[in-house]
């Protein structure tokens, strides 16, 4: 929707000539669960990705719960988008950030799972420093080359493309010029954010290296782009109207932009305001590439081709999140003192938002005591986008639609619920959250 400080002109360019989905969101609140979701057509209660490494992150005596345990890799059994892809004859590349298991031989790594070719150009830790300046920050420009010399390599086959850039993930970084031309243009009030917009920018300007390549290459009218987040913003930036940041599951930790661009089959400027999720995309590309999905792989997306179209509906009701677990330190506008989020389930049904919150679901009565339990918020999302208005009590009629198809989704799934109190929990312990030192860089 835009930026008071950062520019992106190479992406508005992208969303000038393309369809912007105005309620995109991620499966999930921050990097790895969200990537394993987009990769696998999966939501987290098959895959069990749930947190980067663990989801019991925080103080041990504050969880009220034992959390459902993570798993930190992409099972090699899962099929992938670009297995499925590279079946129907695409070549398959991935240029950054896999973040879904080792890339050293153990079936997990990027290799393994359907991908021909993987670069990266940060390692062992692309996110080990804060505010570095240097001419190819976060490897944005090494990646943007060689997904360029990938795409180049053969103009007989079709391919698929999977830039997962470091940025905007901290420590940010930036190209000195650029950064220079943020902290001299930036108002007084912004000053602070000069380097965010400095990466943001630089971003955007491996973004436009890629449409340009496109453009040389002569087959930038035969290629589907896609531009998204694996989550929301971190505090570095304001997330307003929207609540909380990357990690919660109210709508600055899930809700994403997402443009889509395909000439020919995408209306130029064209928006729509139905709700997507990023376990689309999977099916979206087998469609788009005339591809059969895989057997003995669930896919929970649906393609969203049909919103190309002007007035475009998806035949499905819902879309969901799952997180059983902990996540530390505490959120903008948060729910919490110390956590990101506790365990926790999401339901999005047209203008509606339900959250379902474990603990007190299974230690405080449940359904029995729901409008006083603090287990169910329920917003309108087109009045409330800022999810300030609990209407559970206020509307009981939605509040159980919602409740009903999100525990009827948990038994289609097999989500894995907590349901164990913690014995460590010490109800009396000081409730106060912040980061971890040896959390900061996991986010």
């Amino acid at each position: 929707q835009g930026s008071a400080f950062c520019q992106t002109p190479n992406i508005d360019r992208l969303a000038a000539n393309g369809l912007v989905l105005t309620n995109g969101y991620a499966a999930a609140g921050n990097c790895a669960p969200s990537r394993a979701c987009l990769i696998s057509g999966q939501y987290t209660p098959r895959h069990h990705v749930y947190a980067v490494q663990s989801t019991n992150r925080g103080p041990k005596n504050l969880m009220r719960m034992v959390p459902i345990p993570n798993r930190t890799e992409l099972a090699g059994s899962s099929t992938t988008v670009a297995e499925s892809l590279k079946a129907a004859g695409y070549r398959t590349g991935i240029f950054g950030k896999w973040h879904l298991g080792s890339t050293k031989n153990d079936n997990t790594g990027p290799t393994d799972q359907g991908f021909d070719v993987y670069f990266d150009s940060r390692s062992p830790n692309p996110n080990a420093s804060e505010g570095r300046v240097n001419k190819d920050p976060k490897g944005i420009f090494s990646l943007t080359e060689k997904a360029g010399e990938f795409m180049a390599a053969d103009s007989d086959q079709p391919f698929f493309c999977y830039v997962a850039h470091h940025a905007i993930h901290t420590a940010l970084e930036a190209r000195p010029e650029t950064l220079t031309r943020f902290e001299k243009e930036l108002p007084e009030e912004h000053r602070k954010l000069a380097m965010y917009a400095a990466c943001t920018y630089d971003l955007d300007a491996g973004v436009g290296q890629l449409l340009s390549k496109l453009d040389e290459l002569g087959i930038a009218d035969n290629t589907l782009v896609v531009f998204t987040s694996d989550n929301g913003g971190t505090q570095q930036s304001s997330q307003e109207p929207l609540r909380g940041n990357k990690g919660c599951y109210y709508e600055g930790g899930i809700r994403e932009p997402m443009i889509i661009r395909w000439p020919g089959r995408t209306t130029p400027g064209s928006r729509s305001d139905v709700p997507v999720i990023n376990v689309d995309l999977y099916p979206t590309f087998l469609a788009a590439a005339g591809a059969q999905p895989p057997k003995d792989h669930t896919l929970d997306g649906t393609s969203l081709l049909p919103l190309l179209q002007p007035d475009g509906k998806l035949e499905r009701s819902a879309i969901f999140w799952h997180f059983p677990g902990y996540l530390d330190s505490p959120v903008i506008r948060g729910r919490d003192p110390v956590f990101r989020t506790r365990p926790v389930s999401v339901i999005r049904k047209g203008e509606w938002k339900l959250h379902l919150y474990h603990e007190e679901w299974q230690l405080d009565g449940g359904r029995s005591r729901i409008t006083e339990n603090n287990a169910v918020e329920l917003y309108h999302m087109t009045s409330d986008i800022g999810e300030g208005e609990n209407l559970v009590a206020s509307n009981p009629e939605m509040r159980e639609d919602l409740l009903n198809e999100l525990l009827t989704w948990f038994d289609q799934t097999h989500a894995l619920l907590p349901t164990e109190a913690n014995d460590d929990y010490d109800p009396d312990a000081k409730k106060q959250g912040k980061r971890n030192a040896n959390r900061k860089n996991q986010q």
